[in-house]
C-alpha cells in the first residue's frame, strides 16, 4: 500500500479495507482501487446473519458477490463459495487421492481434472456417483497415455462393479468426442510376469511373451479380444518355453480371467503357422504370411459342418425330370427338400 501521495507528496493516506481503496486526505486523489486483501471482515445484517465485507476471489478464477451470507453449509465449505467451485475442489481432492493409490503421475491427475470440468459442463455428473465419474476421467487418461492400468484396478480400489465403471467411461468418451487408442497387450506383460514368480528369468520370459503377442497381432488374434487374455496365453507359452511349469489355472488367476478364455486364445494360436515352428525357429524366424482371423476360420468351420449334415447332390436333383417348373416350383421344391430330411 502507498505511504506517500504521488500527486502532492503528502503522507496522510487513508486506507479503507471495506471499499478496497487508498485516498490521500490532502488532495483527495485515489491512489489505489480494488485492493485485494487477505484479511476477512464481517458485518451483521438486520436479520442477525453474518456476511463478508468485500468480494472473495478464488484461485480458480471465480468470484463471489459482496456480502454473501455465511449461514448453514456455506460456512463449512468456505467464504460464500458457490456449488460449482465446491464441486471442483472436492473432485480435485478425490482425484488426487485415487491417483496416489494407483500410483498415477501428477500430469495424469491434472488431465483427469480437466476431463471432470468438461463432464461437469456436459451435465454428466448428474445422477451418477462421484467416484464413478472420477474413475471414468482417470481411466480415460490411462487409455490416452498408454499406462498399464486396467479398469479392474479401479474396481478393486473403490469396490464398485466394473461394468458400472465401464458404462460411465464409454458415456464420457462418447460425450467428449474422445476416441482413445486400442489397448496394446504388451503394456501388461511385465506386470503379469512379475506376479508369476519367475525369479531372475522374468525379463526373458516377458520378452518371449511380447514376441508371441506381436505374432498374435499379425495373425489378427487380438481384434475383438481382451488384452489380458492374449497376455495370459502368451505368458503361459513363454513360461513353458523357458522350462517353467505354470498351469492354465495359475495364469488365469494372475490375469483374472477364466481358464476357458485362456484355452480359447491358445486354440486360436494353435491354428496359426507360427505354432508349428520349434522354439529355436520361432525365436529366429519371422514369418511373412499372415493367418486368417479366428472369426473367419470359425465361419468356415460352421459352413463345412452344415454341408456335411446335408450331403444332397443338388445338381442331380435339378437335372432330374421330376423337378417341377412354373410359378409354384420354389414352394414345391422346398416341400420336397423337407420330405428328404
Amino acid at each position: 500500500m502507498p505511504t506517500v501521495c504521488s500527486n502532492c507528496g503528502g503522507t496522510d493516506i487513508e486506507h479503507d479495507h471495506a471499499r478496497g481503496d487508498s485516498v490521500c486526505t490532502n488532495c483527495g486523489s485515489v491512489l489505489e482501487d480494488n485492493i485485494i486483501v487477505s484479511e476477512v471482515s464481517f458485518q451483521e445484517q438486520s436479520t442477525g446473519a453474518s456476511s463478508v465485507v468485500g468480494q472473495f476471489v478464488s484461485s480458480e478464477g471465480g468470484s463471489f458477490r459482496s456480502g454473501s451470507s455465511l449461514q448453514g453449509s456455506n460456512l463449512h465449505h468456505g467464504l460464500g463459495k458457490d456449488s460449482r467451485d465446491v464441486t471442483l475442489q472436492q473432485a480435485k481432492r478425490r482425484l488426487n487421492a485415487l491417483g496416489s493409490m494407483l500410483k498415477l503421475g501428477q500430469y495424469c491427475i491434472d488431465t483427469a481434472f480437466n476431463f471432470f470440468k468438461l463432464a461437469l459442463q456436459q451435465n454428466l455428473t448428474r445422477g451418477r456417483k462421484s467416484s464413478v465419474i472420477d474413475t471414468a476421467c482417470l481411466y480415460l487418461v490411462c487409455r490416452s497415455e498408454g499406462t498399464p492400468h486396467l479398469l479392474l484396478d479401479f474396481s478393486d480400489v473403490l469396490q464398485i462393479n466394473v461394468y458400472a465403471l465401464g458404462r460411465a467411461y464409454l458415456k464420457l468418451a462418447d460425450k467428449l468426442h474422445i476416441n482413445p487408442p486400442a489397448i496394446d497387450p504388451c503394456l501388461y506383460i511385465h506386470r503379469f510376469a512379475h506376479k508369476l514368480e519367475l525369479g531372475k528369468a522374468t525379463h526373458e520370459v516377458s520378452m518371449t511373451a511380447m514376441r508371441l503377442v506381436a505374432r498374435m497381432k499379425r495373425d489378427w488374434i487380438h481384434h475383438g479380444r481382451r488384452p489380458a487374455g492374449l497376455c495370459g496365453a502368451a505368458l503361459l507359452v513363454a513360461a513353458r518355453m523357458h522350462n517353467f511349469n505354470r498351469t492354465v489355472k495359475d495364469v488365469a488367476k494372475v490375469v483374472r480371467l477364466s481358464e476357458g478364455t485362456i484355452r480359447k486364445r491358445l486354440g486360436d494360436f494353435k491354428d496359426t503357422a507360427s505354432s508349428q515352428l520349434t522354439i529355436e525357429e520361432f525365436l529366429k524366424i519371422d514369418l511373412d504370411q499372415e493367418h486368417d482371423p479366428p472369426c473367419f476360420l470359425e465361419s468356415k468351420r460352421k459352413k463345412l459342418k452344415q454341408v456335411s449334415l446335408f450331403p444332397v447332390d443338388l445338381t442331380a436333383e435339378r437335372s432330374h425330370k421330376s423337378v417341377p417348373s412354373g410359378p409354384y416350383s420354389r414352394e414345391i421344391s422346398q416341400a420336397h427338400f423337407h420330405r428328404m430330411e
